[in-house]
């Protein structure tokens, strides 16, 4: 059954003085997790194993936009048992992106979670869970966030859009490792050469394509247009970075019918990188990559 809350996330430069504004609100301290969260290469959305120790273990399935305002994150929880095997077959099937380990300090206000969170290699942040409807309906849960942000005096510049697994993700080198993985199983025994593609949805989760020939010419299928396939069938219609690699070339920019169809779901700043995984990416726009691009305006 899939929950929603609204959350928001800020990096904290003093954790002792947020611990003690939340219990001037009235918020209950419920103890302290250390949590290690497994992120898998997921077709759709984003998929943790999340490991509590004594505490428990559970797989956690949802969809969250990146933003620094206030979002609403869905999301489904399942518990888990044995969560050393199931990393392990995760692993195997759909491969490990990044492994986020945290130190979460938990109070509880009115319905929200307030979570001090110590992340391993990032540093401090505080983060709000509105959980519906334990925080009410969605414009309570809403109020009641915004409530807390300016009770504990958390500025813009302070907010953080991106989740922690993406802030610890080297996002070009993710996609590339993605294209290059789609890359090696590329159909493309009258070319041989071999090509891969990743896009990143709104959503963080990553689609990767590979070229798909025929032996009549005009039926074959750029990598590109093979990742965006994915992305559509998962339900996005939005790219926010590209990755391309070819297994003969060091550089190998999109044709132009391909730069169109990224066109299609990106926007002109939208990052495409050219390269392969390990190495320094040379780093280009969509508008750099089509100018005067045809859009939808044109057919107005």
């Amino acid at each position: 059954m899939a929950h929603v809350n609204v959350e928001l996330k800020a990096r904290d430069p003093d954790p002792e003085s947020t611990a003690a504004r939340c219990l001037a609100l009235g918020a209950v301290e419920a103890g302290e997790l250390r949590q290690t969260d497994n992120y898998f290469m997921a077709r759709r959305g984003r998929l943790k194993l999340r490991d509590q120790g004594s505490a428990g273990a559970e797989l956690v399935a949802y969809s969250r936009p990146d933003d620094a305002e206030p979002t609403e994150s869905a999301y489904v929880l399942a518990p888990v048992s044995a969560p050393a095997e199931l990393a392990e077959a995760l692993d195997t099937a759909l491969g490990t992106a990044v492994v986020v380990s945290k130190r979460r300090r938990l109070f509880l206000w009115e319905g929200v979670r307030i979570h001090l969170d110590e992340v391993d290699e990032l540093g401090s942040f505080v983060e709000f869970e509105a959980v519906l409807p334990d925080a009410g309906d969605l414009d309570t849960a809403r109020a009641k966030v915004a409530r807390l942000r300016s009770e504990l005096g958390i500025s813009d510049d302070a907010l953080v859009g991106a989740g922690y697994a993406d802030l610890l993700l080297d996002g070009p080198q993710a996609l590339l490792r993605a294209a290059d993985g789609a890359m090696r199983n590329a159909y493309a025994p009258y070319s041989n050469f071999p090509v891969g593609a990743a896009v990143r949805g709104a959503s963080g989760a990553i689609y990767a394509g590979a070229n798909v020939e025929n032996v009549a010419y005009p039926q074959g299928q750029c990598a590109e247009a093979s990742a965006l396939g994915a992305l559509v069938a998962a339900g996005e219609t939005a790219i926010t970075a590209v990755a391309v690699v070819a297994e003969r070339l060091e550089i190998c920019p999109p044709c132009g019918g391909c730069r169109q169809r990224l066109k299609e779901f990106g926007d002109p700043s939208t990052p495409v990188y050219l390269g392969r995984p390990g190495s320094e990416p040379q780093t280009m726009t969509l508008a750099q990559l089509l100018p005067g691009a045809f859009d939808r305006e044109a057919l107005a």
